[in-house]
């Protein structure tokens, strides 16, 4: 069983970049599909995106297209959310997820078993 442990969240003005970290102890996580959702107050988790475990196919909402990248670091068992160009709506709790091989479908929450406690994320406008 994997456990996951976020961090980088933090406050961030508008335009401004942060790096996010979900650790993973417990097993090899290279053999593992990540996603990374988000999570405002009195909205549902979104998708944010994902990373198959290979690393060969990558996932991005929309609207964090070419803003928002998507790695991983074997060696580290760490993967990361690098964001920049930070929109006040991008202010949400940042969690990661993550399933042995394959996940059924990258986009939906219901397709990870492994999630960690979430890191805030707040861009002031």
């Amino acid at each position: 069983q994997a456990q996951l442990v976020e961090s980088g969240g933090g406050l961030v003005q508008a335009g401004g970049s942060l790096r996010l970290s979900c650790a993973a102890s417990g097993r090899t996580f290279s053999t593992y599909a990540v996603g990374w959702f988000r999570q405002a107050p009195g909205k549902e988790r979104e998708f944010v995106a994902a990373l198959s475990w290979s690393g060969g196919s990558t996932y991005y909402a929309d609207s964090v297209k070419g803003r928002f990248t998507i790695s991983r670091d074997n060696a580290k068992n760490t993967v990361y959310l690098r964001m920049n160009s930070l929109k006040p709506e991008d202010t949400a709790v940042y969690y990661c997820a993550a399933d042995r091989f394959s996940v059924t479908n990258y986009y939906t929450p219901g397709s990870y078993a492994y999630w960690g406690q979430g890191t805030q994320v707040t861009v002031s406008g």
